[in-house]
């Protein structure tokens, strides 16, 4: 047996965890916040046999898509008041971060 923990923005969370579901996993949702954009993310665990795992790895992948999103960011040139200027810059977001670990034993109660 198999845990993933797919870490994952908030607004593929939703979609990601219906699709797993639809295909007969069981997905435990833990609400994160990432430390980049200090965004909030979702960490989803999930418990697979060896043999469905490649079919839970094809279903986050097609599900967390990178995307380009505008964001700001402070000036790094303080200006005339001393403060700094937010200014838009362009960040990729979304995709997933996934962890797959042995799991030596699973008990449900």
């Amino acid at each position: 047996m198999k845990l993933i923990i797919a870490i994952v923005q908030d607004e593929d969370s939703g979609k990601l965890m219906t699709s797993l579901m639809n295909e007969g996993f069981s997905v435990t949702k833990l609400a994160t916040t990432g430390g980049f954009l200090k965004a909030g993310n979702t960490t989803l665990l999930i418990g697979v046999d060896m043999d469905k795992l490649e079919q839970a790895m094809s279903i986050i992948e097609k599900t967390c898509k990178s995307r380009k999103q505008i964001s700001t960011a402070p000036s790094p040139v303080p200006n005339s008041s001393g403060g700094y200027l937010p200014y838009p810059v362009e960040v990729v977001v979304g995709g997933a971060t996934v962890f797959v670990m042995d799991v030596d034993q699973f008990k449900k109660f």
